[in-house]
C-alpha cells in the first residue's frame, strides 16, 4: 500500500515512496536505516519491493499541503521504467492541488514531461535533482544512478518547460565537492539551489571514512576534525563562501527557507540547509533548532 506521511524533513509537508528500497545503492543513504523494516537480509541498494495501493480516492485532502515523492527511495529508479509506480502516483494526484516535489538522481523523469506540464498547469511542481559533483569517476565511486551529465541535461529540459527546478548540492563531501563549479555549472537551468553538508552516522561512516582514508589520505585529517572532534569550522566557511557566491551571482541567500518562485535565469535563490540536526522537522520555517552540545 502507499501511504503519505508527515515528514521530518527540513521543509515539512508529506513525504511518499512508491518503492521500498533503491538500486541507486548510494554509499552515503541516509534511508538505509529502512532496511530494518523491510525483512530483508540483503545489503541495502541491492533489493527493491514495488508498492501496490488502492487508487487515492480523495486526492484533494492534500491541496495546498506540500507532497514530497521520493524521501527514503528514488521514484524514478530503473525499475520505474518497467512498474510506472510514480506515474501512477502522479496521475492520482495531478489535480490534487498538491505542492508536488520530486526528489531524483534520474533522467527518467523525462518520460513523464508530459504529465509534468499537466501538473505545472494547475499546481505547483518543482523537480530536484541531487548533484554533490561533476567528477564522474566520484560518482560512480559513490552511487549507481546515471551520470551527472545525464542528470544536468534533465534539468535543463525541465526547466525549460517551465517547472521549477532545484540542484540539490547533497551531500557536501569536505574538500571534494566544489560548490562553485556547480552553482556555475547550473546557475541558468534552475530556479534554486539546495546546499546540504555531508552526515556521517549510522552504518556507513565507516564505509566512507575508509573510502577517503584509501582514495583521498590528504583529506583524512579534515574528516577526523569535522567527524570525529565535531570541529564546524569548515562548514561555517563554506556557508559563508556560499554567500558570497551568491553575490557575486546576484542571487539571493537563504537560511532553511525555500521560497516558491521562479527566478530570473541565472540568478537562483541559494538555501543554506546545512546542518542537519538543526533544520529536521522546522517545516521551512527560516528558523533552526537549538542544540546543546554538551
Amino acid at each position: 500500500m502507499i501511504n503519505l506521511l508527515d515528514t521530518n524533513t527540513p521543509i515539512g509537508g508529506y513525504s511518499v515512496n512508491p518503492y521500498v528500497g533503491c538500486p541507486h545503492a548510494c554509499k552515503y543513504c541516509y534511508a538505509s536505516f529502512m532496511k530494518r523494516f523491510t525483512g530483508h537480509t540483503e545489503e541495502w541498494g541491492t533489493f527493491m519491493d514495488v508498492k501496490d495501493w488502492p487508487e487515492i480516492k480523495n486526492p484533494k485532502k492534500y491541496a495546498g499541503q506540500k507532497v514530497i515523492i521520493g524521501t527514503v527511495t528514488d521514484g524514478y529508479n530503473p525499475l520505474e521504467k518497467t512498474y510506472k509506480n510514480t506515474r501512477r502516483l502522479l496521475e492520482e494526484l495531478k489535480d490534487s492541488g498538491a505542492d508536488i516535489l520530486i526528489c531524483t538522481k534520474s533522467d527518467l523523469v523525462l518520460r513523464d514531461l508530459d504529465l509534468l506540464k499537466e501538473i505545472n498547469e494547475n499546481s505547483r511542481l518543482t523537480v530536484s535533482w541531487s548533484i554533490n559533483t561533476l567528477d564522474e569517476e566520484f560518482k560512480d565511486d559513490m552511487d549507481a544512478a546515471v551520470s551527472i551529465e545525464r542528470r544536468l541535461a534533465a534539468m535543463k529540459e525541465v526547466y525549460a518547460a517551465g517547472i521549477r527546478t532545484v540542484c540539490f548540492i547533497s551531500p557536501v563531501f569536505p574538500g571534494i565537492t566544489d560548490i562553485e563549479a556547480i552553482i556555475d555549472r547550473t546557475k541558468d537551468q534552475c530556479d534554486l539551489v539546495w546546499l546540504e553538508n555531508l552526515n556521517l552516522r549510522g552504518g556507513f561512516k565507516a564505509d566512507i571514512m575508509k573510502y577517503i582514508s584509501d582514495k583521498h589520505p590528504d583529506l583524512v585529517p579534515l574528516y577526523d576534525e569535522i567527524y570525529n572532534k565535531k570541529n564546524r569550522s569548515y562548514f561555517e566557511a563554506l556557508e559563508k563562501k556560499a554567500e558570497e557566491l551568491a553575490k557575486k551571482y546576484d542571487c539571493r541567500f537563504v537560511d532553511n527557507e525555500t521560497p516558491y518562485e521562479r527566478v530570473e535565469k541565472g540568478h537562483p535563490t541559494i538555501v543554506d540547509y546545512f546542518y542537519h540536526e538543526e533544520v529536521r522537522g522546522t517545516a521551512n520555517s527560516g528558523k533552526r533548532n537549538v542544540i546543546h552540545n554538551p
